[in-house]
């Protein structure tokens, strides 16, 4: 039941807000944990029946071990805590990945048994963690097992985060189940859910189709520059929208039911830094490696040799948590090193005698260019399904798989056809790309770069800002009925084509 399609929009949200709206009339609170409590597990049902029980039995051992915690903050049974979550992980999500990689390192035939990846196990495992880490610090002492199913089982945070601490969302929980609803909040929820979906099923699963044509179609062959390009481009568009417009439903549907989810997406390709990306890019993961494991790690505590390592391991491990792939690691160590190698330039700006928090507009918009190209190479192990693949892909990107132009074009060569032999270049009547998937490329860098995210867009009460200041009033209120019943049209045409969230699978 994706948050994108027809059984969620016209069915399952009207009845979970329509029995909200009646619970919540009661003085009691138990009514209204209840009756989210029971959406919140059909809807994760509905996707695996048999897999409920899974998520029931992670939340009722977690929860006994916060109860033995709160009585005696031991460590030794926190490690059992986070042992039995990591255990769960590894059997379910890696249990098959290291017995193909002993296999492939060791010439081996051990059976690898087909295990189905429960939903959102990366999720709702990581969200525990944290909460046994806080109740052993004594950060958190509630201990009502009401409170506590509804904030790990939370519908619209739990199938691909955002991560939230125990600490932020259980008292707005029971806060909201002590008022009435309000009508402000649902119009609220409703526009942000309503942009995230155009997001989605219009931008994300639009521009996603020219990402598969070339990802899912590189046994054997070798694409050419513009190809790559675009196929890669296309990817870089597509899971951003995807998972920008999920955490905007997300977001949204909490907000419908009273509830503030901590922002999870703040426009990253706009980063001037890879730091920086990683501030913006999926932030409530960001926060739970750097506090979870960074830190526990050392940090920066023991000098720069040592944060690097640091850096270099979670990265490996966030890469690790996003899928069970070679390619996965490797995009971590990617991003490990490029964070590194960002710690080391700022350090030795900073021994010169630069202020680091200044910088020429040519200088600022040559690292936010350095930033989007890494981050886009980087993609490409991520979105690839083998390293050949990827490196087929690479090689297109550099140009080394030649290049195809129009037939039209060919007078340019006329007078050194040896050159264009030499570069690659063949002339070709048609090619395997359109015009018009040019300009949407176009278009999207436009919107991601210059336009507002939704964030300033609710906050704007009216008048917008392009990226570079430049104002621009629109009367948000019809915009956004209109925006929506376009979007509720485009569900309803689409019936069940819309395809799963990027990010629904790690």
């Amino acid at each position: 039941m994706l948050f994108s399609s027809t059984v969620f929009i016209f069915a399952f949200l009207p009845v979970a807000v329509g029995g909200y709206l009646l619970v919540a009339r009661f003085t009691n609170q138990a009514p209204v944990f209840g009756w989210l409590i029971i959406c919140s597990l059909f809807f994760y049902a509905y996707w695996n029946p048999p897999y409920i029980a899974l998520l029931l039995l992670s939340i009722m051992v977690n929860y006994l071990v916060g109860i033995e915690l709160i009585k005696n903050h031991s460590k030794r049974t926190l490690l059992f805590g986070v042992s039995f979550n990591l255990g769960l992980i590894a059997v379910f999500k890696y249990f098959g990945f290291f017995i193909g990689s002993i296999n492939t390192v060791f010439s081996a035939s051990l059976p690898a048994p087909t295990i189905i990846l429960p939903l959102a196990i990366s999720f709702f495992t990581f969200q525990q963690i944290a909460y046994l880490v806080d109740v052993y610090k004594g950060e958190v002492e509630d201990s009502n097992l009401l409170h506590y199913i509804l904030f790990v089982s939370f519908f619209p945070q739990l199938i691909a985060g955002p991560i939230v601490h125990h600490k932020e969302i259980v008292p707005q929980l029971a806060a909201r189940a002590a008022r009435h609803f309000e009508f402000s909040d649902f119009l609220s929820g409703a526009a942000i859910f309503i942009i995230g979906l155009q997001k989605k099923i219009v931008i994300a699963d639009g521009i996603g189709v020219h990402a598969d044509t070339l990802f899912s179609n590189l046994a054997g062959q070798d694409p050419t520059l513009v190809q790559s390009w675009i196929g890669t481009l296309a990817y870089t568009f597509q899971i951003y929208f995807d998972f920008s417009g999920y955490s905007d439903m997300a977001i949204g549907l909490a907000k419908i039911f009273g509830i503030r989810l901590p922002e999870n997406f703040n426009s990253p390709y706009k980063a001037v830094n890879i730091i920086d990306f990683w501030r913006q890019w999926h932030m409530t993961l960001s926060r739970f490696l750097k506090e979870y494991l960074y830190i526990p790690l050392g940090g920066g505590r023991k000098g720069g040799g040592r944060r690097h390592i640091n850096i270099l391991i979670t990265m490996l491990l966030g890469g690790l948590w996003h899928g069970a792939a070679w390619t996965f690691v490797f995009w971590g160590a990617l991003h490990g090193l490029f964070l590194t190698v960002n710690h080391l330039w700022r350090a030795g700006r900073k021994a010169l005698g630069h202020d680091l928090d200044r910088s020429s507009f040519v200088g600022c918009m040559t690292s936010r260019a350095l930033t989007l190209l890494a981050v886009i190479v980087a993609w490409v192990f991520f979105r690839a399904e083998s390293w050949p693949d990827a490196f087929a892909v690479l090689r297109g990107m550099a140009g080394l798989n030649g290049v195809l132009l129009p037939a039209t074009w060919a007078a340019i060569f006329s007078e050194n056809t040896g050159l264009a032999a030499n570069l690659g270049i063949q002339f070709v009547e048609i090619l395997p790309y359109q015009i018009e998937t040019l300009i949407s490329l176009v278009v999207l860098g436009v919107i991601v770069l210059a336009l507002p995210n939704t964030r300033e867009l609710m906050a704007s009460r009216g008048e917008l800002r392009l990226y570079f200041g430049i104002p621009l009033r629109l009367p948000i209120t019809p915009f956004i009925v209109v925006f929506g019943i376009v979007g509720l049209l485009v569900v309803l045409a689409r019936g069940s084509q819309t395809t799963d969230f990027i990010y629904m699978v790690f």
